[in-house]
Parts: C-alpha cells; structure tokens; sequence
C-alpha cells in the first residue's frame, strides 16, 4: 500500500462516518402517537413528542392527560375510584390506559413501516 491507498481509505472512512452522524443526528427518535377513544370513536391524537396538557369530554365529565417525556397519563378526571389516573405514564405500544367509568381508551401507536414479520 502506498500514501495514496492509505489517503483514499481514510477519506472514505470519514465520509461514511458523516454521512451516518448527520442520519444519527437528524432522525426522528420518538414517532410515537397517542390516539384517544370515547366510546370506540377518535377523539384525539397526541404527538408524545410535544410535552403539553390535554383535555377530552368523557362520560362523566372532563378527563385531564399529561404528556411528558415521551410519556402521557390521565392526570385528573371525575369518577368514583379514580383508577384511570393511578394507572400512570405510559410509553410503549403494547400499553394501554383504559377509563371505563368515562369510556375512554388511551393506546399508544408507532409511525413505524413494519413491526414484525411472521412466516
């Protein structure tokens, strides 16, 4: 090898090594949305990405949700026990907040292309 093989080496090596840090960079770390369900109708679509409060009408009154980091929960709504509002934050897309006292569902979906292939 000379200084010319060595050159042309390391100069591609460092432009793949650009390329891959501006697709690292400038990806979409967090596609994730929040669709919201009164009585198995959408009401709502929430972008995880943007930390805010929410509000949707449910059964028995106003149904309050928090979106922070990535995460959303129902911060406060009017029933008896207030179960919906222990269950907590939320992230992934296997997880689910279900309010049955004020019909309203919370699912989590990926703006992903393809989860999974099963042959």
């Amino acid at each position: 090898m000379n200084k010319s093989d060595i050159k042309l080496i390391v100069s591609s090596l460092l432009i793949i090594l650009i390329i891959l840090g501006i697709r690292f960079i400038f990806r979409n770390k967090n596609n994730k949305v929040a669709i919201v369900y009164y009585e198995n109708k959408i009401v709502s679509k929430i972008d995880l990405s943007i930390n805010n409060e929410y509000t949707v009408d449910g059964y028995n009154g106003k149904v309050y949700m928090e979106v922070k980091d990535n995460k959303i929960r129902v911060k406060e709504e009017v029933s008896p026990k207030h179960i919906c509002s222990y269950q907590g934050f939320i992230s992934e897309t296997y997880e689910t907040i279900v309010c049955l006292p004020n019909k309203i569902i919370i699912k989590i979906e990926a703006n992903e292309e393809l989860d999974t292939v099963v042959r």
